[in-house]
């Protein structure tokens, strides 16, 4: 009977159903250890409710929710040959992202998405950590330039989750290429006049930190987040001092300057909906817009303050002070000087050209003389007015004579 409770009956039972698995109903808190219930995590966003940890989200947990009632449209992306440099090392690279996309179920490490975000329309786009650590090469790279292409041609903000290890060494100077082509993307949504916001997320590290994710006209960071460029280890090792407690992490960087906010991921949504509404153009209804014209008065011109102090007006994210005569950009940080008149300046006449306003004080009264006879005191109609060195010789002859 032994063969047949070795082989046969393993093998009979192997053709029931199976019973479903563990890994498949909790999942490990990787701060405390401890067990939570997957359902219970999906809830609560996938924050650990023992201790407050901030699990990694894959980009459709991310977009679910962060948009209005859980609705965005995912934008296509150009695809790019898999292996240009033909890379192997343990493994083919083509093998590597074969079975990364199997795992995820995405082509790339990022996904672009539009939808709204209190009832604004955003692009979003977000790097995924499960592929290849969410390493950026050319198809990162361009899904950043196309998410920046599609937020100036619909006017809307952009908004930016970076997750990654840094740049894809399989793709080796191609993948550094990235980091200036994705600073020209952040740069293009700025000259339009559009926000764009960056939320760091657990880990941002390497390249990626060094290029995008560090240039948000705000950046947020999720707590406990790793945010830096070099390893700790590495620094350590480097500068031979222990490094102090909580190094890299966002309450660190937010203690140093580095972040502008820390923000649970439970508030993140209605955090984002309040920056936007504060950086971006409110819409104003049609019968505002008409109002001018029905009163008799001329709109005043895009980008100029209208008539009277304390008056603003706002074009995209710039407010003009016509009080102060001064425009103030909040996110290029554009600053116009006050008039000269403002800072008691004497104003310099041009060469050639008009002169100083006490030149013409007196230019005014030569003017203002009679014609008809002689000023009060002066020389008689036709004569001459009398020398000083004359006098004295007059008065030198009469004492000789």
């Amino acid at each position: 009977m032994s063969w047949w409770t070795r082989s046969v009956l393993p093998k009979i039972r192997s053709l029931g159903i199976k019973r479903e698995s563990t890994e498949n109903l909790w999942q490990k808190c990787t701060s405390c250890g401890a067990l939570l219930y997957n359902n219970d995590l999906e809830e609560q966003q996938y924050v650990c409710g023992n201790c407050g940890h901030h699990l990694r989200l894959a980009p459709q947990q991310r977009f679910a929710g962060l948009f209005d009632d859980g609705g965005w449209r995912k934008l296509d992306l150009p695809a790019f040959s898999e292996d240009p440099l033909r890379w192997r090392d343990t493994r083919r690279y083509v093998d590597r992202i074969r079975d990364a996309r199997n795992n995820t179920g995405e082509p790339e490490a990022m996904v672009v998405a539009e939808g709204r975000i209190g009832g604004r329309t955003c692009i979003v786009a977000v790097q995924n950590f499960a592929f290849m650590a969410g390493s950026m090469g050319r198809a990162v790279g361009q899904a950043l330039l196309t998410a920046a292409d599609r937020a100036v041609a619909i006017r809307a903000p952009l908004i930016v989750f970076p997750a990654a290890g840094g740049a894809r060494m399989q793709e080796s100077i191609l993948s550094l290429i990235q980091m200036p082509r994705t600073v020209l993307a952040v740069q293009q949504v700025r000259e339009a006049g559009l926000p764009y916001l960056v939320v760091l997320t657990d880990p941002t590290t390497g390249g990626v930190t060094a290029s995008f994710a560090m240039l948000g006209d705000v950046n947020i960071a999720e707590p406990g987040a790793l945010i830096g460029f070099a390893g700790a280890r590495v620094i350590q090792q480097t500068i031979r001092e222990d490094l102090p407690e909580g190094f890299q992490r966002a309450e660190f960087l937010l203690d140093h300057g580095m972040v502008d906010m820390v923000v649970h991921r439970h508030a993140l949504k209605e955090r984002l909906a309040l920056l936007l509404d504060h950086l971006c153009q409110p819409e104003r209804p049609a019968e505002d817009a008409a109002a001018p014209a029905k009163a008799g008065k001329a709109p005043a011109p895009k980008g100029k303050a209208a008539a009277g102090p304390g008056k603003k007006e706002k074009a995209g994210l710039q407010t003009v002070e016509a009080d102060e005569a001064m425009t103030v950009v909040g996110l290029a940080g554009e600053r116009k000087q006050p008039a000269d008149a403002e800072l008691d300046i004497p104003a310099l006449p041009a060469e050639g050209g008009a002169a100083p306003a006490g030149a013409d004080a007196a230019a005014g009264a030569k003017k203002a003389a009679p014609k008809d006879g002689p000023a009060e005191g002066g020389p008689p109609e036709g004569g001459e007015a009398p020398k000083a060195n004359g006098g004295r010789a007059a008065g030198k002859e009469d004492r000789k004579g």
